[in-house]
């Protein structure tokens, strides 16, 4: 295809001189070198990254269409011809196989037995980055069929403590309060940043929604430091994985570059529920914005109109209503980000006083934490150009600018898309956290 380059990472030595020691002349008075030290080389493969647009504008790939060369380059072709210069790929999606293949050996099984991939995924991720396209990978965590069947003991179970439990899909879970997970989910963000992915997306961090909720249980949340309060264990979650991943020394295998941050570290961000951002409570998933905004970069609330209820702001069928419900949930988002209080308890929270309810004081953050998980599906209703751009719109009118597509089907409503910018790269004095 025109215009696309594929080519691996250059390896371009580079030599420190460390500073020389000096030692007192007793008998002149002056300071003489101890010895030159020897010079070292940094003989680490180098990784090369895109540094964070000024605004993400994304399009979602599924594994795939990763591994599939004629799509995935009708989605560059796209990103090329229209303002988008983002992207979302699986790494690791709904059926708890991955989409690479790692160097972690506990991480082999799940891509031997992938349902789909890319095989050259470090040569994609290549030429995405030779035409100036910031790359986000998206690990589906807790949802992990694969895991579950290969390790029961991690698993959610059934009333009887020892059937996995699966949902309406057929799909088991982990139990969130499995810490031994929490490594492995570690271990493949490790092997993902050091291929090159420039953001690391978290989606399914929760406990199970849709399926026999009257025939389920959580073995290890129940015996954990928290018992059975979801939105603890949830938050021990994005806590430990807050620290491990901001340990520079876990990606020194590898010499990061190009990634316009102070750190050797990914950018991260999650996905939630929609209705985070309207609801006080976790909506019995574990699920709360207050709860999660401190542990990364971005926050991006699945705000699909179809996800909504009829009686949400009484509107009948929000389908027919995209901007309103777009721009309702993200405002009320940006106002809870805005808010030094909240209801909700949490880690990072003090309690105010004694009143009942009782109130919390909670740290602040502005709009740019958000994301916007835009629609371009026709799941409830039919969306048009005009749907889409509504709900951009409606997310710019909230304050948030970053947004990301989802489509399913990775075919995309071009005319909701405007014409390419000169590529920018956001400044640290643009990136308000």
């Amino acid at each position: 295809m025109s215009g696309l380059s594929y080519g691996g990472a250059d390896l371009f030595p580079v030599v420190y001189q460390s500073g020389i020691p000096l030692q007192a002349n007793s008998i002149e008075g002056d300071s003489v070198p101890l010895g030159e030290e020897e010079a070292t080389e940094d003989l680490r493969q180098i990784v090369e990254h895109v540094p964070l647009p000024p605004q993400v504008k994304a399009i979602y790939m599924t594994s795939c269409v990763a591994g599939t060369p004629n799509f995935r380059q009708q989605l560059v072709k796209l990103i090329q011809e229209t303002e988008i210069n983002s992207v979302v790929i699986d790494i690791k999606d709904y059926s708890g196989t991955i989409s690479f293949s790692p160097t972690s050996e506990a991480w082999q099984p799940a891509w031997q037995n992938a349902r789909c991939g890319a095989r050259d995924m470090r040569d994609l991720i290549t030429m995405l980055h030779d035409n100036k396209i910031f790359v986000i990978g998206r690990i589906t965590v807790f949802q992990d069929p694969f895991e579950a069947a290969r390790s029961p003991h991690l698993a959610v179970k059934k009333l009887d403590g020892n059937t996995n439990w699966k949902d309406g899909k057929g799909l088991s879970f982990i139990d969130v309060a499995a810490r031994e997970y929490w490594n492995h989910i570690i271990e493949l963000s490790v092997d993902s940043y050091n291929l090159g992915f420039d953001e690391l997306n978290f989606d399914y961090v929760r406990y199970p929604s849709d399926g026999n909720m009257q025939d389920i249980s959580f073995p290890h949340t129940a015996a954990s430091e928290y018992g059975n309060d979801k939105q603890a264990n949830l938050e021990a979650f994005f806590k430990y994985l807050n620290e491990e991943l901001d340990k520079e020394e876990k990606f020194a295998t590898y010499r990061h570059e190009g990634h316009g941050r102070a750190s050797s570290t990914p950018w991260t961000s999650a996905d939630l529920f929609g209705m985070t951002t309207t609801n006080y409570d976790d909506l019995s998933i574990g699920q709360v914005q207050d709860r999660t905004v401190p542990y990364f970069d971005f926050v991006a609330p699945m705000v699909y109109p179809s996800h909504y209820p009829n009686s949400f702001l009484g509107l009948g069928n929000p389908n027919d209503y995209p901007y309103k419900v777009v721009n309702y949930a993200m405002q009320s988002g940006v106002d809870r980000l805005r808010s030094s209080t909240t209801p909700m308890n949490g880690f990072t929270h003090e309690r105010i006083g004694t009143s009942t309810p009782p109130i919390y004081k909670k740290p602040t953050y502005e709009a740019s934490k958000l994301r916007t998980w835009i629609q371009d599906f026709d799941y409830g209703g039919d969306y048009d150009a005009a749907d889409v751009r509504a709900q951009i719109q409606a997310s710019y009118d909230a304050g948030v600018m970053d947004w990301m597509i989802w489509a399913p089907s990775n075919i995309y409503t071009k005319a909701a898309l405007k014409a390419p910018r000169v590529y920018e790269v956001a400044t640290s004095s643009e990136i308000s956290l």
